[in-house]
């Protein structure tokens, strides 16, 4: 399996660091709004990684975080008056709710950040014993130059980054011995959540915050750190520059980062009105139809967002349903007997589908060639299976489409509930009324049915149903 490695700017073969076992921290959300759906993409994306390295047999030990304190936190509660534990408390429950129903796995562990404040204050300290830190009237400050290897992950030049960085000579900022120099602590102020420090009354500095939580629930050195493209600078340069210092090792062997999402083909801003929460598209689409808009590009390409595409999305997981429920309807119809010669040689092509599909993820999680591995199967499912077929058959392929897409997140078997008694007579109604040439009356129950919720489908097979 290859992985391609922001830090070294190539596809490496991924080797974890403890064989069969892979540690992984993705940076999670700030908790004081809805998630939109730039913040989906990460969510999404490494929910797909980890899913695919749990197919391989790995053990993932998966850490994504909640920042929930933050100026963004404290504005939101000052507006309406409450607590900033009460506006975090709250989004964070708001944001479960939108991963789950993007079929999102909970992390092994979801960290807080106000709970890991005993473990910043410890690096912090460590850091400044160290020589790389130092306290100016209660704020505490990260001594960049100090660490010669900053900028190995983004690639910056510090003399680039200091004659770009002039403007941060400014009141509040020259206490600082560098302009480069970054917050590791902050003293409080006025209606602000704090917490006591040998320095002062305060709260940490962002960057602090993941590299605690990294090293408490997945040690001092992890096997993947993944995020945003955002984030490569400054948040996790300065991550690496914390933790390597403190820890005196390699902090994360690969990182990965997904690429921005346009809308329309232009950044989104609540400025240009094209502003989406993932609460948002939810009331228009099933999310499981953003789910697969986001897995149909490359996660390092930069991805558009248009409701043609989201249109586009939804037909193509709609096909993908139909034929895993039109082989559930033949799967009944079948014949109940062992496979059939000429049926365990057919399993081969469908087993080929199985090896495109890991080849593609093999290759840095592609899951666009992936996907299409999916549609491949799906096309042979509904081109060469029939109800001729034993059971076991249909079976099989059927279960192949759910578990590769299981493995992309992607649901492709639908629970429906039972039509009650209403909706069934109706069905037979119609199928009475077409026997006996009463298309009208045919079409009136159609209509019904779909006033309903309920969509008809004339098949060869007969009348089936689905919700619409």
């Amino acid at each position: 399996m290859k992985v391609y490695n922001t830090q070294s700017k190539r596809k490496e073969e991924f080797v974890p660091l403890v064989p069969g076992k892979v540690s992984m921290y993705v940076c999670g959300p700030t908790v004081y709004n809805f998630i939109h759906i730039g913040n989906a993409r990460p969510m999404i994306v490494f929910d797909t990684v980890r899913r695919y390295m749990e197919h391989k047999g790995y053990e993932v030990n998966y850490v994504s975080n909640f920042t929930d304190v933050d100026d963004k936190i404290i504005a939101k509660a000052n507006e309406e008056g409450v607590t900033a534990q009460e506006i975090s408390e709250r989004y964070i429950a708001e944001c479960k709710k939108d991963m789950a129903d993007m079929n999102v796995k909970p992390a092994t562990t979801h960290p807080l950040a106000t709970q890991e404040i005993d473990g910043m204050i410890e690096m912090i300290s460590t850091l400044i014993e160290k020589g790389y830190a130092y306290n100016v009237n209660g704020t505490v400050y990260f001594r960049t130059r100090k660490f010669d290897e900053y900028g190995k992950l983004s690639h910056k030049n510090l003399e680039d980054l200091r004659s770009g960085n002039r403007s941060l000579l400014v009141t509040g900022e020259d206490q600082k011995e560098d302009p480069l120099d970054f917050v590791l602590w902050k003293p409080k102020k006025e209606g602000e959540p704090y917490w006591k420090s040998p320095w002062s009354d305060g709260r940490p500095g962002w960057h602090i915050e993941c590299s605690v939580m990294a090293k408490k629930y997945l040690g001092e050195e992890i096997d993947i750190h993944a995020g945003g493209e955002d984030l490569i600078f400054p948040h996790h340069e300065n991550e690496i520059a914390q933790s390597e210092c403190c820890n005196n090792k390699i902090f994360a062997k690969y990182w990965l980062h997904n690429g921005f999402l346009n809308i329309d083909n232009r950044k989104m801003s609540k400025s240009l009105g094209n502003f989406f929460t993932v609460r948002e598209i939810g009331e228009k689409y099933d999310l499981q139809v953003l789910r697969f808009f986001m897995l149909s590009a490359h996660y390092r390409s930069p991805l558009n967002f248009s409701a043609e595409l989201m249109e586009s999305s939804k037909n193509a997981l709609e096909r993908i349903r139909n034929a895993v429920s039109n082989l559930g309807y033949m799967t009944e119809r079948a014949v109940d007997k062992e496979m059939t010669p000429s049926e365990q040689a057919e399993m081969a092509n469908v087993k080929g589908f199985e090896a495109k599909f890991d080849e593609a993820m093999d290759d840095d999680f592609n899951t666009a060639d992936a996907v299409a591995a999916v549609f491949e199967l799906v096309k042979y499912a509904n081109s060469s299976v029939h109800t001729d077929n034993t059971k076991v058959f249909v079976n099989a392929v059927r279960d192949e489409i759910i578990r590769l897409c299981d493995i992309l997140g992607i649901i492709a078997e639908v629970k429906e509930e039972l039509l009650d008694e209403e909706i069934e007579k109706l069905i037979e109604e119609r199928q009475e009324a077409r026997k006996a040439k009463n298309f009208a009356r045919a079409d009136e129950i159609r209509q019904e049915l779909l006033e309903k919720g309920i969509t008809l489908l004339d098949t060869r097979e007969g009348v089936k149903w689905k919700r619409a």
